[in-house]
């Protein structure tokens, strides 16, 4: 932003226009729901959102690579102990694959403990029924209401912020005692496994090349010990951090403060919040708060994304040109990336900003079947995102990161992959309130071809 600019506080957004708001009818709940947030304590620190920072700038030098990934929305049914274990594991499958290939550490951001909250094309919906047409608000997410369509539901209520709170502090919670208890250390990789390397369906190649990354990078960690190598702790003791569309600004206000020993003001809602494309008007209010938070900040460019709107949005989030700070999520659809994004990427390059290159390659292949069933192709999905690594190689850019929406368990959401998912099949288990995810066969398939092509091979 400019010099022009008022200060900004934790509410200087409110004075700013909202995209894909929603209203609380109980203005006194509303202030019970907020206060109960302010006194609460922190989900993430300070310390930890500025070691993701670092981490992040290193990604921006081309040294780490971003594995983001999880729900497209996060359910408060759903905080349980093997769906978040499952999201676990896929993710460092993933990461373990792409670890081998890459030769370079991974940073893993979840999409969990906090995506509780969806933007919609429209803030009603119209169902027919018996007793004709009825109109109710959308289903935002579970912070904001619930999915049965009713009028008591679908009614924005201010105290499912606390509830989101404090199932998001649970799951964090559960995360911490399993990557403390070693749940992810690398010299097991079997512990990860999801009956995937069992599954009839994949191919036995891609079985035994799972088998060997596994085993290969085992005995590689095990030759660096023998060698007196024992402080590789970042490979054995991995990471992971949170992440979470900032949708719901009351949400993310009510849990921003300052920090002793610390300048600025901190998001403690999430590690790394992000701006969709649908939110991120420069003069509106998600632009607005998000400029003020010392946090990591990415921002979702979809195709009708202009060179001079990735620039503007880097410089307005990022003034001073942090190191870290800023992440541009593209999301392109596959079918327009090769002409949508080579001339954003020369305008940030010629602009010489700081910002983290990332891959969505599912937000622009949504597509809806002869059913009325939302839906995503793999082979869509992958060519994307294959698309878009040659459109960095092709600007002397460095594609550092993907963004996906996935599951570790046996839905069927998308379609194609090994998985051999069908039209007929998709509501075998069509579990997602939102959008459509990729099953875990899916995911591991993908992580195997972004690994072979990012490493030319």
């Amino acid at each position: 932003m400019t010099s022009t600019n008022p200060p900004w506080t934790p509410d200087s957004w409110r004075s700013r226009p909202t995209q894909h708001g929603f209203d609380y009818p109980d203005a006194a709940a509303l202030d019970a729901a907020l206060a109960k947030l302010r006194s609460l304590p922190p989900l993430v620190t300070s310390f930890e959102i500025e070691r993701l920072k670092a981490q992040l700038a290193e990604a921006q030098q081309g040294r780490r690579f971003l594995l983001q990934g999880g729900d497209c929305a996060e359910t408060l049914a759903d905080c349980r102990p093997e769906t978040i274990t499952s999201k676990l594991k896929i993710l460092l499958q993933m990461s373990l694959v792409l670890v081998h290939g890459l030769n370079k550490p991974v940073i893993r951001v979840g999409r969990f403990a906090g995506q509780y909250a969806k933007p919609r094309s429209s803030p009603t919906e119209s169902r027919n029924g018996p007793d004709g047409t009825r109109t109710l608000p959308s289903y935002f997410g579970d912070l904001i209401n619930a999915a049965d369509f009713d009028e008591r539901a679908r009614t924005p209520d201010p105290h499912l912020m606390v509830r989101g709170y404090q199932h998001a502090a649970m799951t964090l919670n559960f995360i911490r005692s399993l990557l403390e208890g070693g749940f992810a250390d690398v010299h097991h990789p079997e512990y990860w496994d999801l009956s995937f390397l069992h599954h009839a369906d994949l191919p036995p190649e891609r079985k035994a090349d799972y088998e060997r990354v596994s085993a290969s990078l085992a005995q590689a960690l095990k030759f660096m010990e023998a060698l007196g190598e024992a402080r590789i702790e970042e490979l054995t003791r991995v990471e992971f951090y949170t992440s979470h569309e900032g949708l719901n600004l009351l949400y993310e206000s009510a849990q921003t403060r300052r920090v002793p020993r610390r300048t600025g003001w901190y998001d403690l809602t999430t590690h790394m919040p992000w701006i969709g494309d649908r939110t991120r008007a420069l003069d509106g209010a998600h632009v607005e708060f998000f400029r003020g938070v010392a946090n990591p900040v990415g921002v979702k460019l979809g195709h009708n994304a202009t060179p001079a709107d990735a620039v503007a949005i880097a410089r307005a989030l990022n003034p001073a040109d942090e190191p870290g700070k800023i992440t541009l999520i593209t999301r392109m659809g596959a079918h327009r990336v090769r002409d949508a994004l080579p001339p954003i990427l020369d305008a940030v390059r010629r602009e010489a900003l700081r910002v983290l290159w990332v891959c969505d390659p599912m937000h622009g292949n949504t597509t809806t079947t002869s059913a009325g069933v939302k839906t995503r192709s793999f082979d869509a999905i992958a060519e994307e995102l294959e698309r878009t690594i040659d459109a960095h190689r092709d600007a002397g850019t460095t594609l550092g990161g993907v963004h996906f929406e996935l599951t570790g368990e046996d839905v069927t959401e998308c379609l194609g992959g090994a998985a051999g998912v069908t039209e007929d099949a998709l509501t075998r288990n069509y579990a997602s309130p939102c959008d459509p995810r990729l099953n875990y066969q899916q995911s591991l398939e993908l992580a195997f071809r972004l690994r072979a092509r990012l490493a030319g091979t």
